[in-house]
């Protein structure tokens, strides 16, 4: 009857302008595809070029080089008797559009340009492209004559249409569009389509996977039909981190799960899915075929192909499974260690150098790089070759072949303890301890020379020597004398990791890792241009609440017993006079604010939207039950004080992992002034008159 249809989708580890990598991940994909006896191929959003192409979009070049790599796609054996569906900017009446491009045996069938675009957040699609306005409606596209030489076209059809194939019809959207509350699947099922495809650039948050997938299978719960999912993965050249997660769904319930996060540049999907089990499931729902009796109909392209078989009855079909998803630790343990991977084979250095000081922050960073060493090496023995080639390429050993993660580590990073005279023994014992567990090469060196430097230069000048506080200083004095301490390891942090292999008699250099996280970020805890200034950073999206849970996490499943010394010791700066031996200075008394508190203020400005008042009329109701009103006013000025006082900070913040929906990140995230009026007074005002009446 040819009921059975056996379809594929992927996720590709595709890099921004790497035409001829992102060439050759498509074509394995295809022959994966090919060889498990798939006849659809759906790919990622913009595939072709890299979905982070970003202001590259604008140049012609991009345009011609992504039709340069559709003429090998279409010239490919591998693209024969297999609808493959690919994508890549066009350009349409002068107008650029983010397309798929639909083809079948050298023929294009379809271009279908996005119809709503990802303007929010991280994305910024319309600065680029223009959403295809035009609904069912189909235009001619001229082709290029690169490509009218192969397909002997003129000209294809453009726009909003769906593809009739002998046994099926099958409709796309692409990405926000099923996010979107008008999401063209509803009207396409309705007319009879079948089959959606979803090609994404959807890129990792925490917590965010849950609601892709129960999206993806809401969309055929109550409109019956078959879904399916690709996504991009990796690091594409920016701060995000595409995680994958393509799926297949029949009928609101999965039939195929990909992976998350994982180090394989492609991974294929392929499930076969009984058209009938649509037909029959769509049958019963009154409702919905009241609805489509009335639709307006969809451009049918009615392609001479079928995705099934005609003698297909002993076909066995995919069942339905159920979704695993990983827990925050997990992702956090995951998601930072493959962002890093790519960061480091990709910039061809040598590895890492991070500063670790003994803290829940850099203790976290240098668990995620552990990780991503452990991620390596099961890479490996799973056969993974382009990881082995990598790893080769980055320690410089051709025969080298990474099996234990302790050892690959002692290879590709390089901890460093920076000492000073106002560091304790403690912190420093915890450091050492925690790189001999995970396997760094480990330096300790002390500070106080350059430091006695730098502020003899400055008593020399001035004829003034600061003082710390303690020592009957002002707060001006030991502000600047810790923020002298700060920069210098900054300094030597930079210097160490240009120069460290060379000292070792080894080629390369090594990037260094910052480890601020998000909640100090938000509340600019932090000397600019300190050793938060480095060339990336794994942690900066991340809350310390959930750095925390990771650490015990990490104790528990790495079995690094270091970290529980840690995760009990109150996080410091160290940056001014030990007290007997002992730290005095404590972050959360600096700050004049918990973590946890931090974390509640992030979310409230960002994801809640709300500037000072607001912030005061939620807070005032959350912490009824352990503050007056007057506290929370007083909490909610000091936070946005001290926000605005720091917000320039942010414009030099290190690149970090995109995490989590409050980071302050100024470069495209959290667009914001970096010069206030740090007194609020309209605000502060309105917040005053609040707590008098109350």
């Amino acid at each position: 009857m040819g009921r059975a249809v056996t379809v594929a989708t992927c996720a590709l580890n595709q890099w921004a302008l790497d035409f001829e990598g992102n060439l050759e991940r498509i074509v394995r994909s295809i022959d994966i595809a090919k060889s498990k006896g798939a006849r659809y191929r759906l790919g990622p959003e913009l595939e072709i070029c890299g979905y982070g192409c970003s202001d590259h979009y604008y140049e012609s070049d991009t345009l011609l080089h992504s039709f340069q790599v559709l003429e090998k796609l279409l010239e490919s054996p591998a693209t024969q008797d297999i609808i493959c569906d690919v994508g890549m900017p066009v350009l349409h009446r002068n107008v650029r559009y983010n397309c798929r491009v639909i083809f079948l045996n050298k023929k294009i069938l379809l271009i279908r340009p996005k119809i709503s675009l990802a303007n929010a957040g991280n994305y910024r699609e319309l600065r680029w492209f223009t959403p295809w306005s035009k609904a069912r409606h189909v235009e001619e596209y001229f082709l290029p004559r690169i490509i009218q030489e192969v397909t002997g076209q003129e000209t294809v059809p453009f726009g909003d249409a769906v593809l009739a194939t002998k046994d099926t019809c099958l409709g796309a959207e692409i990405c926000e569009e099923l996010w979107a509350p008008n999401s063209p699947h509803i009207e396409m099922g309705l007319d009879g389509v079948e089959i959606f495809t979803n090609s994404s650039g959807s890129h990792h948050v925490l917590r965010k996977a849950h609601a892709r997938v129960d999206l993806v299978n809401s969309a055929t719960a109550k409109n019956g039909g078959i879904y399916i999912l690709a996504n991009q993965k990796g690091c594409d050249g920016d701060r995000l981190y595409y995680d994958g997660c393509a799926m297949i769904s029949m009928n609101g319930e999965t039939v195929a799960q990909g992976s998350q996060f994982s180090l394989d540049d492609v991974e294929v999907l392929v499930a076969t899915l009984d058209l009938e089990d649509v037909r029959s499931y769509r049958a019963e729902i009154s409702s919905r075929n009241l609805a489509a009796s009335k639709v307006n109909p969809y451009p049918r392209v009615k392609v001479n192909f079928a995705l099934s078989c005609p003698d297909d009855v002993a076909v066995p079909t995919c069942v339905p499974i159920q979704w695993r998803h990983h827990s925050p630790e997990e992702e956090i343990s995951l998601g930072p260690a493959c962002w890093l991977w790519d960061y480091l084979r990709r910039s061809k250095q040598a590895g890492f150098l991070l500063p670790l000081s003994g803290g829940i922050d850099s203790s976290a960073t240098a668990c995620i790089v552990y990780s991503m060493c452990n991620q390596v090496c099961l890479a490996v023995k799973n056969g993974n070759a382009d990881v082995l080639a990598d790893a080769r390429r980055i320690v410089n050993d051709d025969t080298y072949t990474p099996e234990d993660p302790r050892e690959f580590c002692k290879r590709v990073f390089t901890t460093c303890y920076m000492a000073s005279e106002n560091s304790s023994q403690d912190t420093c014992n915890r450091a050492k301890l925690l790189a001999e567990q995970i396997g760094s090469y480990h330096i300790n060196l002390n500070i106080d020379v350059a430091v006695k430097a730098v502020v003899g230069i400055f008593s020399v000048v001035t004829g003034q020597t600061p003082r710390f506080s303690v020592h009957g200083g002002s707060s001006r004095e030991s502000l600047a004398l810790q923020n002298v301490q700060a920069r210098i390891r900054m300094v030597l942090a930079y210097l160490f990791a240009q120069l460290t292999l060379w000292a070792r008699g080894m080629p390369g250099g090594l990037l260094v890792l910052g480890s601020a996280n998000v909640d100090e970020s938000l509340r600019g805890y932090l000397t600019k241009y300190d050793c938060s200034s480095a060339d990336i950073n794994p942690i900066g999206g991340i809350s310390k609440t959930d750095l925390k849970n990771f650490i015990q996490y990490c104790i528990e499943n790495f079995q690094l017993t270091a970290l529980r010394s840690i995760m009990s010791a109150p996080p410091t700066a160290e940056l001014e006079p030990l007290v007997d031996g002992q730290v005095a200075q404590t972050d959360e008394a600096d700050m004049g604010m918990t973590y946890a508190e931090l974390s509640i203020y992030g979310k409230l400005r960002k994801i809640a939207k709300a500037g000072p008042y607001s912030m005061f009329c939620k807070l005032i109701n959350m912490w009824k039950d352990i503050c007056t009103p007057r506290e929370v006013a007083s909490k909610v000025k000091h936070f946005f004080r001290m926000y605005s006082v720091n917000r320039h900070k942010m414009t030099t913040l290190t690149p970090s992992y995109h995490a989590e929906n409050y980071s302050p990140d100024d470069n495209r995230f959290d667009l914001r002034p970096f010069l206030y009026n740090t007194s609020w007074s309209w605000q502060f005002r309105c917040i005053d008159r609040q707590v008098n009446a109350l």
